[in-house]
């Protein structure tokens, strides 16, 4: 079976930058599985892994338009430290999630001043080119669960 919208699709990944620095990986866990065409991973792979069949390998090379999107200035804020007061600990590159005015979002420690705190609300990979080493461990229909509830089981 082919990889389409709606075929439950389970993946070994290695995730590596345009360094070689391994990201992520599915090395000695389970692998990813994700309901394809529901927008459950970044869009290059899953356009990647399309028309593709269980047993095949590929190496796929995204752009950050296609991944998690490019690096936003505007995303960078400085907050005042007092907003901080419920935060134990408070560190540089701690990652923290809160409500704005568009609804949940996390940031990343960047810097802490004395009255002041750095905060970036840009994903983590935002402005990187991202490689990924796939293998293909199965595609199969989703079952009417899968497809009600808008994810594998």
């Amino acid at each position: 079976m082919q990889i389409a919208d709606n075929t439950v699709v389970n993946i070994h990944y290695t995730l590596t930058n345009d360094e070689g620095k391994v990201l992520d990986s599915s090395e000695g866990r389970e692998p990813l599985a994700y309901l394809h065409g529901q927008h459950q991973i970044i869009p290059g792979l899953e356009a990647a892994l399309a028309g593709k069949s269980a047993g095949e390998e590929l190496n796929v090379t995204i752009a950050p338009e296609d991944a998690y999107g490019l690096r936003i200035e505007e995303a960078i804020q400085t907050v005042p430290r007092e907003a901080f007061a419920q935060v134990p600990d408070l560190a540089v590159g701690m990652q923290l999630h809160g409500e704005s005015p568009q609804g949940p979002m996390s940031v990343i420690v960047k810097e802490i001043n004395d009255d002041s705190v750095v905060v970036d609300a840009n994903h983590p990979l935002a402005g990187e080119t991202l490689h990924f080493a796939v293998k293909i461990e199965d595609v199969r229909a989703a079952t009417e669960s899968e497809l009600s509830h808008g994810h594998a089981h």
